[in-house]
Order: C-alpha cells, then structure tokens, then sequence
C-alpha cells in the first residue's frame, strides 16, 4: 500500500491524495490549486497521473479547493464513482456548474482586454458541460454508513463541523497479497466547535494512519463574540462614511454564517438598517441548500428561531439575493450605504472582481475578508497592503480600508486542531502526516504533534510517496 502527496502538501490549496493498494487507484480529493493565474492555470490542467488510472474517487467536502478540479479528472479519462456525503454531492452539483460559468466568464472577459491588446485569447480551464459530465458520478451517503468502494478498501464518513455535509473520512484498508491492515483517518478539513449553525466536529476513530490538516497550525482565532463586534464596528463606521462594505465570502458557508450574522446584529439594534446583497448565483443556490437541511442547524439558530425575530435564519429584512447579472450590474451605482457579499472568497474569480475594481478606489469604502487568503491570491495582496493591484489586467489603486476578521473562519485553530487530535491512540498510530496549511503552519502544528506524544510526525511535499 502506498500513498501519494500530490496537493495541499505545504501548501492549502489543491487537495489530492492518491493512495494504492490491490492494484486499485483511490484518489482522496480532487481540488483546484489557486494562486497566480498562469501557474494554477498550468497545474490545474496537467495532472502528476493518468486520470484513467484511477478507479474511485474519495470527497471530504465541496470546497473548491478539494473538488474544483474533478471536471477536469473526468473530462480527462476518469470514470469511476465518487464517494461523498449526501450534502456534498448536492453542493457539488451547483460549485462545479458554477465554477465552469466563473471560468467561461473570465476567460470571456480577460479575451476582450486582451484583443485590445493583440494578444493571443486565452481558453477556460473547463466548462459548464465539462462540469455537467462529472455530475452523474457522485453517489452521496450518510454519515456514519461504511461502505465497500474497491477491493480491500471500506470508506466511513464522520461528521467535520466544517462547512454543511463536510466530513472527516475513515478508510479501512486491507491488502490481499499480504493480509496486512490499516486504518487511515482523513481529517478532512476540520470545524470548529462554538461556531453557529451547524453541529461541531466528531472526534476521530483510532487509526494506524493520520493525515490531518494544519490551516491554521500555528495561530489561535479570536472568538466569535469578538468576530461579531468587529463586523459590527467596520459596518458602522463605513455607514458613518456613507460607504460600501465589500466582503469577499466562500459561497458555501462563510456566506450563510456572514448572513446570519447580520440578522443578529440588525435584530438586535447593533448596526444601522441598510440593503444586504448576496451578489453570488452559487451563493444563492447554496443557501437553498441549506435551508433544506434544517436538522443540521445547531442549537444556537434553535434559539435564535425562537425569539421570533423570523424563520429562517438566512432571510431578513432589506437582505436581497442577486442572481440576474443586469442586477448584478446595478450594485455598481448605489449612492446610500450598503453590503455586498459575493464569490470567491479569496478574490480569484466571479462577480467579487467586479464589485473590488469598481470600489476599492473609494476611501469611503470598506473591504473585509472573513476567510483564508492563500498565497499569490489578490485577497492576500490586498490584506498585505500591496497598491496597486492588478484585476482582469488592470491597475487599481488601494483606497479603501481593508480589514480581515479571522474569527469567523470555519477552521480550527492550533488549539481546536489539537483538540480533535487528543483522541488518537497514540501506542496504535504509527504515522501521521501534516498537510493543508502553508509551511509556517504545517512544520509548527507537527511540532504541537510530537509534544503531545505522536511519533513519526511528518509534513510531505508535494509529489512524496509513502509505501507501508
């Protein structure tokens, strides 16, 4: 048995584990890289293996960063099933449609900046059809519900608290020619456990292999009482300014938790009325989703529920949801005070671009991420300080205040990491590998490991192989 590191290894972007055994293929995750266009572009086109090898496919969640890629997995050769939550297929059938609209359209755009400039056109990276080929594959199953995938390998999906339907996998291995066994426990990204709206994270089951991920491996979050107070804050003094608020959201989870938010701040007197707008397409489509699973709602919306203040905890007063692109368009000329959240969350793609060059050159204007921003993303250049930025080719001057509210994210911390880690029979473990978070996060959280008792810590590059 063997497993391969092909993404998110030093890095957090790009998921994707190939593990072999009994002549079988299982990829673990089939994530978009995202970082400077032209090297994502490249990496994400060329895969490090024949997609026609692989005979199953293992998903986590539908962040784009784990399954943004499987268009292009499919598109190239692979034919086999795709193994997810209930939850995740059904995000999935809207992220990977959308992705492929996001990628048409910018491709689209950037075609007619670089005519302009006798350049030659660039190609989308995929499609909408390309997307809706890799649709039929999922098969989504339930928490808790082990399930045969190929020969010798049983899959078990435990509860992330990460974003909805997300999951922590369990993959019971067994190798024929030998008879040797292992249990590999995938953290899967990991959630947190005081944060509203879905239930927190299940510990994990004992296992003979740990990958686990390291986001957030070497620094703690504020907490969510003191997230809400700096949202509050910043939307105030932007409204005293009689500014926007621009707020680059993930369109699955941070949206609906940002959206929520509000409604608690507005209900509860904390910040002026004013227009919400969830200027995303997936956004909107995604909290359908949600609303449609009401039994994966924590006790907190229970509560909030049940003052009266409405029913549903992502709907409110003067809250539109923008689909129509002309509507969208219109948001560029509001003169009163106003919130705009919308997609990508790290500003890579999608109608943020559009909303970020048409305000970031207002003073008056704020934009706050409440997300992680990897390397070589503009919502990192813009947390750095970096004036001016480049948007679809052109230059823009920094203007606005720029802020980021970390304790929103739907990460854990080094604390709460380390907390789910806590469980592992450490006299069983015989190998843990740290991945999914940048090198400074990565090498200390492995640090935190070993103190805690865990041997044989150790964080891969990308392309390294393990045999056992």
């Amino acid at each position: 048995m063997r497993i391969t590191f092909y993404g998110a290894a030093q890095e957090v972007t790009g998921s994707m584990y190939l593990i072999e055994i009994n002549g079988r293929r299982i990829l673990m995750e089939c994530g978009m890289f995202q970082g400077s266009r032209a090297v994502a572009y490249d990496r994400n086109l060329k895969f490090p293996f024949d997609p026609k090898t692989v005979d199953v496919m293992v998903l986590s969640h539908a962040h784009i960063d784990h399954s943004g890629n499987i268009p292009n997995l499919v598109k190239q050769g692979f034919k086999g099933r795709i193994w997810c939550t209930a939850a995740t297929r059904n995000l999935c059938a809207y992220m990977l449609l959308d992705s492929g609209h996001i990628q048409e359209s910018d491709a689209e755009y950037l075609n007619k900046q670089r005519a302009r400039k006798n350049e030659p056109p660039v190609a989308p990276l995929y499609t909408q059809a390309d997307a809706e080929a890799a649709i039929p594959l999922f098969t989504g199953i339930g928490f808790r519900q082990p399930v045969s995938v190929a020969d010798g390998v049983v899959v078990t999906f435990y509860n992330a608290g990460h974003i909805l339907g997300s999951a922590s996998v369990v993959l019971d291995l067994k190798e024929a020619a030998t008879g040797k066994s292992w249990r590999l426990v995938f953290s899967g990204d990991i959630g947190r456990k005081d944060m509203p709206i879905l239930w927190p994270p299940e510990t994990p089951e004992d296992a003979d292999l740990l990958i686990m991920e390291s986001t957030y491996g070497d620094r703690l979050h504020g907490t969510a009482e003191e997230a809400r107070k700096k949202l509050q804050d910043v939307v105030r003094a932007t409204v005293r300014r009689r500014g926007k608020v621009i707020i680059p959201a993930f369109a699955v989870g941070r949206t609906q938790e940002i959206v929520y938010a509000l409604n608690q701040l507005e209900a509860g007197g904390d910040i002026p009325p004013l227009q919400v707008f969830v200027d995303s397409p997936l956004a909107v489509n995604v909290t359908e989703v949600f609303r449609l699973h009401p039994e994966e709602w924590d006790e907190e919306v229970r509560a909030f529920m049940a003052t009266g203040r409405g029913h549903n905890p992502f709907d409110f007063n003067r809250l539109e949801y923008v689909r129509d692109a002309e509507r969208s368009k219109q948001l560029n000329f509001l003169s009163d005070p106003a919130i705009i959240i919308s997609a990508s969350g790290m500003a890579e793609s999608g109608r943020i671009l559009h909303h970020l060059k048409n305000n970031i050159e207002d003073a008056n204007n704020s934009v706050i991420f409440v997300g992680f921003q990897a390397e070589n993303t503009l919502g990192r250049r813009l947390l750095e300080g970096v004036s001016p930025v480049r948007i679809f080719g052109e230059e823009y001057d920094v203007k606005a205040q720029v802020t980021a509210i970390d304790g929103y994210s739907a990460h854990a911390d080094q604390a709460e990491l380390l907390d789910w880690a806590l469980p592992c029979d450490r006299s069983r473990l015989q190998q843990s590998f740290v991945v999914h978070g940048e090198q400074p996060s990565a090498f200390t959280f492995a640090e935190k490991l070993r103190n805690t008792g865990m041997k044989n810590v150790i964080v891969p590059e990308r392309g390294q192989t393990f045999e056992f």
